[in-house]
């Protein structure tokens, strides 16, 4: 289907760590870049776990009314495994470790319940601890569609957005107060966030906080909350580090998990091979005029690059945008909602966007430039092919 491609199906490296040689892409620092045939098409992993059946509707839970109306209203009926596993347990306050990949909707399996506690005791407090910007931002609109007419309120408290409107937010005592850790402990320092009030605690994605250097941040906001409360813990993998977290967050804790199966099952992988800058873009033009090509996510390694890239597609006539370190979160909510809605065709971005964010019908992840790891390959490509729906990734290589 696509010129100049390269499909191998090689066996899974030894580890994911394992690294070609080194080279540059696009200017810059120098960096290690995988032997190609190590990340495209790994044979699926083989699973013996049963599948989960699910034995619930939204309808069966013991919660209110007023939030099955809101539920049903976004289409749901039937949950997904996790959410049938998690809702029930965390309805009767124990705490909950989540094990479950990004896009099974384990966000509903948290909030529903969540929002049952709050609205039979309107001074219940709910902290919800995110990775990213991104994701924070996503869950406090699932927040809100599922409380639509509840008079529950929320605050959003992220970097890179006005730190003095997210004061007087927390200044009224929102039910929900969502952030990034970061934000979160500048808010904690200045005194305008006292988690002393806080009965419902949610890690969410608590293996991508570690990894992203989080955990000193993490370790302190565990510290300042009261001994007695709801935790609810959810990450897709659990090293040493987040087992530690464990330890001090947890007591108790119920497990559940869905069948992770092959991330990749959905995904029609490929390598386009090209050759210097000039080559790479002219290439990259080609596909995009293919009209299978309908909604396109496209990784880049620098801002400036992803900036560069837009540019230069925009001149070429093509509804594209970009999100990156060097634009401010109001900027980057705007964009992003423009994608969902298909107000444009391409999505160019830096790694910020490869993971947590649910983004319907993406047809085509590109990866323009190589993935530092093999996991920001994984979490890129699963952009697409999401909710049992097809998608294709296709890896530029020079």
């Amino acid at each position: 289907m696509y010129r100049q491609y390269y499909n191998r199906r090689g066996g899974r490296p030894q580890t994911r760590g394992s690294y070609g040689s080194g080279r540059s892409f696009g200017g810059g620092r120098r960096i290690k870049t995988f032997d190609p045939s190590q990340i495209v098409n790994l044979p699926p992993r083989i699973d013996d776990t049963k599948e989960y059946i699910v034995t619930h509707q939204f309808s069966d839970f013991q919660i209110s009314d007023a939030i099955k109306r809101n539920v049903s209203g976004k289409g749901y009926i039937t949950p997904t495994p996790i959410q049938d596993q998690a809702i029930p347990w965390v309805l009767e306050g124990r705490d909950l470790i989540g094990m479950a990949n990004t896009g099974t909707g384990k966000t509903a399996a948290f909030l529903i319940p969540l929002i049952e506690k709050v609205l039979k005791d309107r001074n219940q407090r709910v902290l919800i601890i995110s990775p990213t910007r991104e994701l924070a931002a996503q869950t406090k609109d699932e927040l809100y569609s599922f409380t639509n007419g509840l008079q529950i309120y929320s605050a959003l408290c992220i970097g890179g957005a006005n730190m003095w409107r997210q004061k007087e937010d927390l200044r009224r005592g929102p039910n929900f107060v969502i952030g990034t850790p970061g934000r979160l402990t500048d808010h904690i320092r200045s005194h305008g966030l006292n988690l002393n009030y806080f009965e419902s605690v949610v890690l969410d994605e608590a293996d991508r906080m570690v990894d992203d250097g989080f955990l000193p941040q993490i370790k302190q906001i565990i510290s300042l909350l009261p001994k007695n409360r709801q935790s609810l813990f959810f990450s897709a993998t659990v090293n040493e580090k987040v087992k530690w977290i464990l330890q001090s967050f947890v007591v108790n804790p119920v497990t559940v998990s869905v069948k992770s199966g092959d991330i990749t099952a959905n995904i029609k992988q490929e390598i386009v091979r090209v050759s210097g800058m000039g080559s790479k873009t002219e290439e990259l033009v080609k596909l995009l005029h293919k009209n299978e090509f309908e909604k396109v996510l496209i990784f880049g390694r620098t801002k400036h690059g992803v900036q560069k890239l837009s540019d230069n597609l925009v001149e070429r006539g093509f509804k594209v945008d970009s999100i990156h370190g060097n634009k401010n979160q109001s900027q980057r909510v705007r964009t992003l909602d423009k994608f969902k809605k298909d107000y444009i065709q391409i999505l160019i971005a830096t790694d910020v966007a490869s993971r947590g964010l649910d983004i319907p019908n993406v047809s085509h992840v590109i990866n323009f430039d190589l993935p530092e790891s093999y996991e920001n390959y994984i979490h890129r490509i699963g952009r697409t092919g999401r909710a049992d729906k097809k998608g294709v990734a296709l890896t530029f290589v020079g």
